[in-house]
């Protein structure tokens, strides 16, 4: 049986958005299962912030971005799976690509939302940036 690490893990998220909208996935699989959240996941060894994030992005939706800013930073302690992650939010928009949920056995749906009306149950980053006062 594999050890589990008690190292933190680092995380990237894009905040896309378009005509006032983000998109928002809702999870699949045991992290963050039923909750919704940006496209993401985790930064590989040797890569940049940015990269990561369009990697994710693209593998996820099938759309390229342009990194337009970090946005921020949220310590995610989920104590009933014995997880610890940091996750980086960075804005973007959509430079190219046709949104299409390309990994259904990870994401349920892909949708667009404003800001102030965000859907429930959250995944535990985005519920962090809101709790910081983040906002679009």
């Amino acid at each position: 049986m594999k050890k589990e690490s008690k190292k933190p893990f680092i995380g990237v998220a894009g905040l896309i958005v378009k005509d006032g909208k983000v998109l928002l996935g809702k999870r699949l699989g045991k992290h963050g299962r039923g909750t919704w959240g940006p496209p993401g996941g985790k930064l590989e060894f040797n890569e940049e912030f940015e990269d990561a994030v369009k990697r994710e992005v693209l593998e996820e939706t099938g759309l390229k971005i342009k990194v337009i800013r970090f946005a921020a930073v949220t310590n995610n302690i989920f104590m009933e799976e014995h997880k610890h992650s940091i996750t980086l939010f960075f804005l973007c928009r959509i430079t190219s690509g046709i949104l299409r949920n390309r990994e259904q056995d990870k994401c349920e749906e892909l949708r667009w939302f404003r800001w102030n009306q965000l859907p429930k149950p959250l995944f535990l980053p985005v519920k962090k940036l809101l709790e910081q006062g983040f906002s679009l």
